[in-house]
């Protein structure tokens, strides 16, 4: 067996585009456009596990103009998790896209935030933990994650 995709719904395909391409370095590997379908499908994946993918479905709004489906918190999905070259550095780039450190990373090993669509995602230190270090070792928790 092989692993192929997680997938999430998105309420905002360029927000979320941002989140994680801008905001945690992935790559868009293919795009699905299906007008007859109203969606749209973009995968993304890192480049160090291209065969791993995120797949984000777009619904398109409806045609007759109800309003669109509501998600919900996406509490019940749990998180996805990326291992990160320097968790610092990340989240000092997502929080200056606007993106809240609910779970800043004070022991220099983990962080957790969300993306625009409130999966949370879990940020974990490549190797040994960073030395505590400000902002972010007194930081507070904020919201949930």
């Amino acid at each position: 067996m092989k692993y192929l995709h997680t997938m999430i719904r998105v309420r905002d395909l360029d927000a979320t585009l941002t989140f994680f391409c801008d905001g945690l370095g992935l790559r868009e590997a293919r795009r699905v456009e299906n007008a007859a379908g109203r969606y749209t499908l973009v995968f993304l994946s890192a480049d160090e596990t291209p065969e791993a993918q995120i797949e984000l479905t777009y619904n398109w709004p409806p045609a007759d103009g109800s309003p669109a489906e509501d998600y919900g918190s996406a509490r019940n999905f749990g998180h996805l998790a990326f291992r990160v070259d320097d968790v610092y550095a990340t989240c000092a780039r997502l929080q200056s896209l606007g993106v809240a450190i609910n779970r800043p990373p004070r022991d220099g090993h983990m962080a957790f935030v969300r993306s625009p669509d409130l999966i949370s995602i879990e940020l974990l230190q490549e190797g040994a933990h960073l030395a505590p270090a400000e902002p972010w070792a007194s930081m507070p928790n904020t919201g949930v994650w």
